[in-house]
């Protein structure tokens, strides 16, 4: 169900101007990026916007449909999406809700629930209401973790996600449902996303949990490359794939890629290198214990990483990542290490 109230029909919009609607407005990607929409707002450039989430928004943002974005709290899993679309004439959907760290208890279930399930009524709700365009969040994580991973992965590598691992093997099932809708509606326009590991001056994940670390975990023979995207640079691709002629598939992320060495390095701190079995053995025993947040499936996530190729979203897309993936893991050292000292 949906809450919020959507008033009754409104004016039509300038001719081209878009009406966007945004899912899991209130997460991490999704506030910074009603932030940016609501400047584009206030100039003209888009002609409403429309922002839901399962969460209640505490945004100071949002403000009164003719003065700012709406929000209304709206469940992906519910029905009464395609209401809200028509209701307010969206054209274009930035489709950003999905499970990306599961909170403690979580289920497989529930997280297939959310990012497959959810997804599909999103993509159901966009057919019905006449959307003209979606824009989809993926990740590098759709082509999977695998020792015969090429050395760079570009755009046409077949989506490979890991059935052991819910979050990679979710965007491949997600992947291959909008390839299928693809052929059956090609009218709805595709934009989809494929970022790498996300860095910002207050993003903490399972993975920054690594860097964390008084030791940095190295699996031996490894290199463990990663290739990272700073927040700001996924936000201006999302902005600019709303009115952008560009479709299809786009690996986002910075130039260049960091192994598991070389970020410790530049974090002054030394590494732990243990051989995969006996990882593997440790994880087996640790995990179900409730003594590490990371099972057996998360060994070859640390292993075989997919190291993107930002080609196509440079020459295709248009838009060039402000930061390298050097530049963009120093940003989030240099920030995280300032809040630490200033006790935040």
């Amino acid at each position: 169900s949906c809450g919020g109230s959507g008033g009754g029909g409104m004016s039509a919009p300038p001719a081209g101007v878009p009406r966007v609607l945004v899912t899991g407005a209130s997460g991490y990607i999704g506030s910074l990026l009603v932030a940016e929409l609501s400047t584009a707002l206030a100039a003209g450039r888009i002609a409403a916007l429309i922002a839901t989430d399962i969460r209640p928004s505490t945004s100071s943002v949002f403000g009164l449909p003719s003065s700012g974005p709406l929000f209304i709290q709206h469940d992906i899993r519910d029905n009464g999406l395609a209401v809200l679309l028509r209701r307010h004439a969206v054209d274009c959907v930035i489709h950003l809700a999905s499970i990306v760290t599961p909170s403690k208890g979580s289920t497989r279930e529930f997280e297939y629930s959310v990012d497959v399930g959810g997804t599909r009524r999103v993509l159901d709700a966009c057919l019905q209401a006449g959307v003209r365009r979606i824009i989809v969040t993926s990740s590098g994580a759709a082509y999977g973790y695998h020792a015969d991973n090429p050395g760079w992965i570009t755009e046409d590598a077949p989506l490979r996600g890991n059935e052991s691992f819910a979050y990679s093997w979710h965007k491949r099932l997600v992947e291959e449902m909008l390839a299928a809708e693809r052929k059956s509606n090609p009218a709805l326009e595709q934009v989809i996303f494929r970022v790498g590991t996300i860095l910002g001056e207050s993003v903490h994940n399972q993975i920054t949990a690594l860097f964390e670390r008084p030791r940095i975990l190295v699996i031996r023979g490894s290199a463990s490359p990663f290739v990272f995207i700073n927040d700001r640079d996924v936000v201006n691709c999302l902005v600019r794939a709303v009115d952008s002629t560009a479709t299809g598939a786009f690996n986002v992320a910075g130039d260049g890629a960091l192994p598991l060495r070389e970020i410790a390095a530049l974090l002054g701190k030394p590494t732990l290198e243990l051989p995969s079995a006996l990882v593997r053995a440790a994880l087996a025993v640790a995990h179900p214990l409730g003594l590490t947040q990371y099972g057996v499936a998360q060994l070859d996530f640390l292993r075989y990483r997919p190291v993107l190729d930002n080609r196509r979203l440079k020459e295709l897309f248009g838009y060039t990542p402000a930061m390298t993936t050097r530049e963009a893991f120093l940003y989030w050292r240099d920030s995280h290490a300032s809040g630490r000292a200033a006790g935040t």
